[in-house]
């Protein structure tokens, strides 16, 4: 019985020597996760829109609300389009993203086939998929582009 007992806690002691090694690590491994730990504030977690910081393209202009380095990749974007022009051609790549139409009318492309969408109305471009959007009217089209970029 006593020999069962004192089994039973150098048992417990053993794993809790093991847990505590495993979530140590060393002292460059934490120096290297305190680091890379970024912390969030109300003042870099509010991004309100500002034409001053909006990037023209050849078919208007796009604004960065959460650009691939802010979390871990993910990205939240704005564009705007002008009547009858496209940001670029149709193209696929690696990463699936989303389109939210906010104003005007969309042609969006999605593997050979086309369709017209206004606004409040989100669009899926699975991985590798031919994939584009532009605009369809006569308005300025405005569309947020969710998308999660892969990591160097």
């Amino acid at each position: 019985m006593k020999t069962a007992k004192i089994k039973s806690i150098f048992f417990g002691l053993l794993i809790g020597i093991v847990v505590f090694t495993h979530q140590s690590g060393t002292a460059q491994e934490n120096k290297k996760l305190n680091d890379s730990i970024k912390l969030y504030t109300i003042e870099n977690c509010v991004n309100q829109f500002s034409m001053d910081e909006t990037v023209e393209t050849n078919a208007g202009y796009q604004y960065w609300f959460a650009d691939k380095d802010f979390i871990d990749g993910r990205t939240l974007k704005m564009s705007v389009v002008a009547p009858n022009k496209s940001t670029h051609e149709p193209h696929k790549h690696i990463e699936d993203e989303f389109f939210f139409v906010l104003e005007g009318t969309a042609n969006f492309y999605l593997d050979g086939k086309t369709i017209k969408v206004g606004p409040y109305t989100s669009l899926y471009c699975p991985s590798m998929q031919m994939h584009g959007i532009s605009n369809a009217g006569d308005t300025q089209l405005k569309y947020l582009v969710i998308k999660k970029y892969q990591k160097n």
